[in-house]
């Protein structure tokens, strides 16, 4: 996708309706009657997906919180769909406990207040977030804190030992710029490995992570996880089944980051597997988005645990298209990038958005975690926090080159 005031930190799970703030259901909710219609949060809408539902289970329901009971949440799921008279898409458990249901509005409606059901939300269609320009400049300006660039990018870690997961439209494994340090991965849009991107967002995105010209962090290790389709939009359905294997791929204890260049309308569901995710130990860093309005309206940007990323352009002043507000933490280079594109080995490419920004403080999150591989994701996230350079009343993700 991207003035600010320091803010406090919130731990646990986030969203307009957290997780922690319903009631708890009993583990055995008893079969009964259809209920009478409940709500649909965010229904309708040009976004909206016709039949399609993010399903949310109340923990009491499946016998405990997102990630304890992932067979129990499957057979919810599809016992819930059946007793409505609709199908399960996505099913989740790692980072949410829920599932997409496709069926009819007023079958949803009914879903909505049954009692193993803390809410149902329409899925709406996201979009990447990108507008091309020219000229790269990047690199050089977040190893120093003077806006007169060096020519150089100077730096001692680069992320080795530390894994960067990049959400986005899959990227081209086989590009140099990545080397033996892609594989593996996830992809939500049509289930074929390895997650190769057909629309260059997400390789753009990757080399600016962990390319070996273009990046930040030279030696991490890089995962896609395809969540986006070729023409550049997807859905949340989609979005968070590749965050729920985020969390179920990630091991515990490992270094870990994870890079959310893209966003939409407000969502409870998304925000509460994001932050689920965060409490599993990924750090995860979010584009702030490009509508020049206040980052906290959306999603996944209002999640506080995340780390969201502002853009500025080379003379440290926020780029007109960026997003602001107290929900953006840091602001990182996003004009005029040039980093790694899809249609070929050694192509490149120049974009520009806060989706450029934000992988800017993923490979920042992955140089960190080399040095201090036990550090939780609030941790990361102060850390960049308090070594930004403040300039314009933004702050700017500065990396020491001695980190």
């Amino acid at each position: 996708m991207t003035l600010l005031r320091p803010r406090r930190r919130r731990l646990g799970v986030v969203g307009m309706l957290a997780i922690s703030a319903m009631v708890a259901a009993t583990a055995g909710v008893p079969a009964t009657a259809a209920p009478a219609g409940g709500a649909i949060l965010r229904a309708g809408g040009a976004t909206a997906v016709p039949g399609s539902y993010l399903v949310v289970l109340r923990d009491g329901a499946v016998g405990g919180p997102a990630g304890t009971s992932v067979g129990a949440v499957a057979q919810r799921a599809d016992d819930l769909a059946d007793r409505y008279g609709g199908t399960v898409g996505h099913r989740y458990g790692h980072a949410l406990n829920g599932f997409e249901a496709r069926l009819s509005e007023p079958a949803a409606r009914r879903l909505a207040a049954d009692p193993a059901v803390a809410f149902v939300e329409q899925n709406h269609t996201v979009q990447i977030m990108t507008t091309q320009l020219n000229a790269p400049w990047n690199l050089d300006r977040i190893d120093q804190r003077t806006t007169a660039l060096s020519g150089t990018y100077s730096y001692t870690s680069t992320g080795l030992g530390s894994t960067a997961y990049i959400i986005d439209s899959g990227f081209r494994h086989t590009h140099v710029e990545f080397g033996w340090r892609a594989g593996g991965g996830y992809d939500a849009v049509d289930g074929a490995l390895p997650a190769d991107d057909c629309n260059g967002h997400g390789t753009h995105v990757a080399g600016i992570v962990g390319g070996k010209t273009y990046g930040v962090a030279k030696d991490v290790r890089l995962v896609p996880v395809r969540v986006i389709n070729c023409f550049g939009s997807g859905t949340w359905a989609g979005i968070i089944s590749g965050i729920d294997w985020v969390t179920a791929d990630h091991d515990p204890g490992e270094p870990a980051a994870a890079n959310l260049s893209l966003g939409g309308s407000f969502s409870s569901s998304l925000n509460t597997a994001v932050a689920n995710s965060i409490a599993d130990g990924v750090v995860y860093a979010v584009a702030a988005g490009n509508s020049n309005a206040n980052a906290c309206n959306y999603s996944p940007q209002s999640v506080r645990e995340a780390i969201v990323v502002g853009a500025v352009q080379s003379n440290d002043v926020r780029a007109s298209f960026s997003n602001w507000g107290d929900c953006v933490d840091i602001y990182a280079p996003g004009v005029n990038i040039v980093s790694s594109w899809h249609s070929g080995d050694t192509v490149t490419n120049l974009a520009s958005g806060t989706s450029m920004a934000a992988p800017h403080v993923t490979g920042a999150a992955a140089r960190v975690l080399q040095n201090n591989p036990t550090w939780t994701p609030a941790q990361v996230a102060a850390y960049l926090i308090a070594q930004a350079t403040l300039v314009n009343n933004l702050r700017l993700l500065y990396m020491d080159p001695l980190t």
